[in-house]
C-alpha cells in the first residue's frame, strides 16, 4: 500500500500544490507505517512460535519412537545420527511454518499489487498476473537440485555426528589400545565428506537464489518498461506511473521471499524425509496383547530357542532361583540376553515367563517385571542418587556403590558427568549394578557386572548379591568364578547349546571346557 499511497499523494496534493491535502495524506502514510510495524512484530512472533512448537512436537515424536519398547528405530543408525535428526531436521521442518506465513504474506502483496496495477492499466496488471506464476514455477524447478544437495548434506552431517559421538564414547578405550591416530584419520575422512556435501549444498543454494534474483530483475524491468511507455503516451498519470514503478520495485521483496521460501521448502522436504524414515521404521518386535499376570512368580522357560548363535536352547529357571550362565562364546551371551530382554524375538522356539510367551506380552509391561542389565549400560549426567533412582542403601551396599559415594566430595549427591566419564570403569559398573538392584524387578538378568572391579570388591559384591535378591529370580550371565560360586546352579553355554548344568564347584571339577572358560 505504500507505493499506492505515494502515487495518490503526488496526484492529489503535490501536483496541485495543496498543502492541507499533503499534510492529511502524510498522516495517513504515517498511520500505515505504524500498522505495518506492529503487524510485522505480531506476525513474526506468531510464526516463530509456530515453528518452535512444530519442531518441539517433532522432537517429542521422534524421542517417543526411539524409546518405544518395541525398538527398531535405532537399526542401522548411529546415536549421533538420531540426535541430528531430532535436532537439526526437526528444526528445519518446524521452520516451514514461518516459511508458509511469509509465503502467504508475499502472495498477498503480489495480489494487491496486481489488482492496483490492473486498475491503473490492464496491460500492466496482465504482465504481473502472467509473469508471477511463471517466475514461481521457475523458482520451484530451480529448487530441485538444492533439495537433493540438502538431503545429501544432512545425511553426511548426521553420519559425522554419529562417528564423533562414538569416538568420544570410546575415547578411553582408544587411548588404551593406542588407536587415536586411526580414529582421528577415520573422523577426518568423515568430516571431510560432510564438509564437501555442505559446500555443494551452499553452492546449490547460491545458484538457485542468484538465478531467481536475476529472473526477478528481468521481470521488474519489463513492468517498468511497459509502465513508462503508458505514462509517455498519457494513458496513466504521473502519480500512477510512480505507483506502478514503486509497485514494480516493491515486488522484488515478495518475489525474493518466494525464492527464500522455495529454498526453505527444499531443505524442509529433505529433512522431513529423514524424519519420516525414523518414524516409519519397522518395530523390531511385535507389540503383544497379553498383560503380565499378577502376582509374578518369576519362573522362566526357554523351549527350543534358536536365535543368532543359539541353537535349540532348552532351559528352566525356578522362581527365586539364582542361576549362573557361563558362555564360552560371548556372542552366545549376547544372543541369550537379546531373547530374555526381548529386544528381538527368537527365530524359532519360545521364551516364557510364568508360562506365558514373552512374544505375547506388551514389551513395556514386560520390562516393569523383567530387567536385563547390560554390561555396557550408560550412566546419566546428574547426581549419584539420581543415577541409582533415589536412596537405596541395601542396593548401594550390595553393589559396592556406597564406597563410590564415599569417594565423591558430596557423597550420594555427588556429581556424575555424562555417560559416567568422571568415574572409573569399576565405579561405573558398581553404580550401574546398584541401579539394576534398586529397580527391584521380579526377574533380574545381569551381564558381566564386575569385569572392571578388583577381586576383593567382586567377592564382596558376590556375597551380598544373594541377600539383596532373596526370593526373586536372578540370572548371572558371566564367567566370573566369584559370582558363579554363589549361584544355585550354573549352566554352560557352548557352541550355542547348553552342554552341562551343575553347581559351580561340580562343574570346575568335572568339566574342562567350563574350567577353561571360567578359570583361565
Amino acid at each position: 500500500m505504500v507505493p499506492v499511497l505515494i502515487g495518490v499523494v503526488i496526484d492529489q496534493a503535490v501536483a496541485g500544490g495543496d498543502l492541507p491535502a499533503l499534510a492529511r495524506w502524510l498522516v495517513v502514510l504515517a498511520v500505515v507505517y505504524v500498522a505495518l510495524s506492529f503487524s510485522y512484530r505480531f506476525g513474526a512472533r506468531a510464526g516463530e512460535r509456530a515453528a518452535e512448537r512444530a519442531g518441539h512436537a517433532l522432537r517429542m515424536e521422534l524421542v517417543e519412537r526411539v524409546l518405544d519398547a518395541r525398538g527398531g528405530a535405532e537399526e542401522g543408525r548411529l546415536p549421533g545420527a538420531l540426535t541430528n535428526t531430532a535436532t537439526e531436521d526437526a528444526k528445519r521442518v518446524g521452520a516451514v511454518n514461518m516459511s508458509v506465513m511469509l509465503a502467504v504474506s508475499a502472495l498477498m502483496g503480489i495480489v494487491v499489487a496486481a489488482v492496483v496495477l490492473l486498475r491503473i492499466s490492464v496491460p500492466l496488471g496482465l504482465v504481473v498476473l502472467a509473469g508471477t506464476p511463471l517466475l514461481l514455477f521457475l523458482g520451484h524447478l530451480l529448487s530441485k537440485p538444492l533439495e537433493k544437495a540438502s538431503e545429501d548434506q544432512q545425511d553426511r552431517a548426521a553420519h559425522a555426528s554419529g562417528v564423533a559421538a562414538d569416538l568420544i564414547k570410546g575415547l578411553r578405550v582408544l587411548k588404551g589400545i593406542g588407536a587415536e591416530t586411526a580414529a582421528v584419520a577415520r573422523y577426518r575422512v568423515t568430516s571431510g565428506d560432510s564438509l564437501a556435501a555442505t559446500l555443494r549444498a551452499a553452492r546449490a543454494e547460491a545458484l538457485q537464489t542468484g538465478l531467481v534474483v536475476a529472473l526477478t530483475g528481468v521481470f521488474i524491468a519489463v513492468v517498468a518498461l511497459v509502465g513508462g511507455r503508458l505514462a509517455a503516451s498519457g494513458a496513466i498519470t504521473l502519480g500512477e506511473l510512480v505507483s506502478a514503478v514503486g509497485l514494480a520495485l516493491f515486488l522484488i521483496g515478495p518475489l525474493e521471499v518466494f525464492a527464500w521460501v522455495n529454498a526453505q521448502f527444499a531443505m524442509g522436504r529433505a529433512s522431513a524425509a529423514r524424519i519420516a524414515e525414523v518414524l516409519a521404521a519397522p518395530h523390531a518386535i511385535a507389540a503383544g496383547a497379553s498383560e503380565v499376570a499378577v502376582p509374578i512368580r518369576g519362573s522362566l522357560r526357554l523351549r527350543a530357542v534358536s536365535h543368532d548363535t543359539l541353537k535349540g536352547v532348552d532351559l528352566e529357571v525356578a522362581p527365586g532361583e539364582v542361576l549362573g550362565v557361563a558362555a564360552v562364546d560371548p556372542a552366545d551371551a549376547v544372543s541369550l540376553l537379546s531373547c530374555l530382554g526381548r529386544t528381538a524375538d527368537p527365530a524359532s522356539g519360545t521364551v516364557e515367563l510364568d508360562g506365558v510367551a514373552l512374544a505375547d506380552l506388551d514389551p513395556a509391561a514386560l520390562r516393569d517385571v523383567l530387567l536385563v542389565a547390560e554390561h555396557d549400560a550408560d550412566l546419566f549426567e546428574g547426581t549419584l542418587r539420581e543415577n541409582v533412582g533415589g536412596a537405596h542403601p541395601e542396593a548401594m551396599a550390595a553393589a559396592g556403590a556406597d564406597e563410590v559415594a564415599d569417594e565423591l566430595p558430596d557423597g550420594i549427591d555427588g556429581h556424575v558427568s555424562e555417560r559416567g566419564q568422571s568415574l572409573s570403569g569399576g565405579q561405573r559398573q558398581r553404580v550401574a549394578l546398584a541401579r539394576a538392584l534398586a529397580a527391584d524387578r521380579a526377574v533380574l538378568v545381569v551381564h558381566d557386572p564386575t569385569t572392571a572391579v578388583d577381586a576383593v570388591t567382586e567377592a564382596r559384591i558376590a556375597s551380598r548379591l544373594r541377600d539383596v535378591r532373596r526370593d526373586r529370580t536372578t540370572i548371572l550371565v558371566t564367567t566370573s568364578p566369584a559370582l558363579l560360586a554363589v549361584a544355585d546352579r550354573v549352566v554352560l553355554l557352548d557352541g550355542g547349546r547348553i552342554t552341562d548344568a551343575a553347581p559351580h564347584a561340580d562343574l570346575v571339577s568335572r568339566n574342562s571346557v567350563y574350567r577353561t572358560a571360567v578359570l583361565a
